[in-house]
């Protein structure tokens, strides 16, 4: 493989053919249906999916197929398969989008795609409209050297910011056309930085749900009702109290926490090496503000093994503009519990809602409604050909070693994925950086990153069909 011509032939398909549209794309207001439950009559899903359906059959790709396919009642899919050698690997990525947000800059939108020097801003554009591009441009300079590749299957989603609920229907829906994979891509996660190439070995699992308490039927004067009845944000505060200590974050239910492996402490503190302050300075932290710790090592740790709580909104407040002197009747908050790896989803939540209801304070009317859970995931050792392939990769096309880091996120259906090919390696990457602040405001997607993670995911294709030959 002529690596310099993959690099330019990559590079000409992205300014040439990818960018625009990417940028069509990124005007679609194409919400996950979380976000827009009437999805289907608002059309900007079917709009989505037929610009990105049509630019992936406009491609000189051989031996590729192309369906969107349609599940009653489910958000649609679409099915790539491509004719290859040595092997199958399964790339993924999704079309789905986070709301707007507000706090975007005067020259810029969520639904506005604005191209600055490296940087293509607008929402979706690197979480995660740019997937399916990037999986078949490298595909396609691939074929353009006559270099090997392994079969291709290609799933765009459109519910992975949903929790990726019709996923897995749609896995044992098409199990026949995608058989067993020997490699999964998943172009869905995040980078440290912009200079080497970043995977992905572990995942925290999620919990999300609505703590409510109520005292009163109705809001009274607070000058009456106040020192009589209890403030429902009082005891809310002290339910929360059960499960975090307010003073360090610390999780206080062992149900929610777990061991942690050697190699994964041993690639944190190398991550905080190569990261340096950057660890804690890539957060839009106000001047003063300090990280929990300075001890970089701790830091990656506390957002990739272990769990914390988040006051992620709230119900039963008026506008501050309108706050008048009234004890509220209730107070409700979405809560969202990041959990570690290896952690059992299902069983946290469950213990999750036992403390948070048992035994409230004056009796109050307490309820914690449970969304469903995310599992975690740890990925399985890498075997030796595809540690080295990326070695290889990072080294080639960024000039810098391959770093390995997990992720505080969820990619809701990597654990199914893994519990379901138990054999499979994968490699779980992505673009999302320093300040390109996904489902924020100013979301940017950056080129010259995506130029190379394209190019490395060619080169890994390359090398596994030369490997199992």
């Amino acid at each position: 493989m002529d690596t310099e011509l993959l690099k330019k032939t990559i590079e000409k398909a992205w300014d040439e053919d990818i960018l625009p549209t990417l940028a069509e794309y990124i005007t679609i207001p194409n919400k996950s249906p979380d976000f827009d439950p009437q999805w289907a009559e608002h059309g900007h899903m079917e709009q989505a999916v037929q610009l990105l359906a049509g630019w992936a059959r406009s491609r000189p790709i051989k031996g590729m197929e192309l369906e969107i396919v349609r599940l009653e009642g489910r958000t649609p899919l679409i099915f790539i398969e491509i004719d290859g050698t040595g092997g199958t690997v399964l790339m993924y990525g999704h079309l789905d989008v986070q709301p707007e947000m507000i706090g975007w800059d005067e020259d810029k939108g969520p639904w506005q795609p604005v191209l600055q020097g490296d940087k293509l801003y607008g929402r979706g554009g690197a979480d995660d409209g740019y997937a399916i591009f990037s999986a078949l441009s490298a595909v396609e300079a691939l074929q353009a050297q006559g270099v090997e590749h392994p079969r291709c299957v290609v799933l765009i989603e459109a519910a992975e910011e949903s929790g990726s609920p019709d996923l897995p229907v749609y896995i044992e829906h098409l199990a026949d056309r995608i058989g067993t994979p020997d490699l999964v891509v998943c172009l869905d996660s995040g980078c440290g930085n912009y200079d080497q190439l970043w995977c992905t070995n572990s995942l925290r699992g999620n919990i999300t749900g609505t703590l409510e308490v109520r005292l009163l039927s109705e809001g009274v004067h607070s000058g009456d009702g106040s020192g009589v009845v209890a403030s429902s944000f009082r005891v809310a505060r002290a339910l929360l109290s059960r499960i975090e200590d307010e003073k360090t974050g610390e999780i206080l239910l062992s149900e929610l926490e777990c061991d942690i492996p050697a190699q994964r402490i041993e690639q944190a503190a190398t991550v905080a090496e190569v990261l340096g302050d950057e660890v804690y300075k890539q957060y839009p932290l106000l001047p003063g503000v300090e990280p929990t710790t300075y001890d970089g090592t701790e830091l990656v740790l506390r957002r990739t093994w272990h769990a914390t709580l988040s006051v992620t909104g709230a119900d039963g407040f008026p506008p501050v503009k309108d706050a008048g002197n009234v004890l509220r009747p209730k107070t409700a908050f979405k809560l969202s519990v990041r959990l570690p790896p290896t952690v059992d989803a299902e069983q946290a939540a469950r213990r999750l809602k036992e403390v948070l209801e048992a035994d409230p304070p004056y009796h109050a009317k307490v309820r914690f409604t449970v969304d469903s859970p995310a599992a975690g995931w740890n990925a399985p050792e890498m075997e030796p050909w595809l540690e080295r392939s990326l070695e290889e990769a990072s080294e080639l096309f960024f000039g810098q070693p391959v770093c390995y880091m997990g992720e505080g996120g969820s990619i809701p259906f990597m654990a199914m994925l893994g519990d379901r090919f138990p054999r499979a390696q994968f490699v779980i990457t992505g673009v999302l950086g320093p300040q390109s602040n996904a489902h924020g405001p100013n979301e940017f997607l950056h080129l010259p990153t995506v130029k190379r993670l394209t190019a490395s995911v060619a080169k890994v294709l390359a090398d596994m069909s030369a490997r199992n030959a």
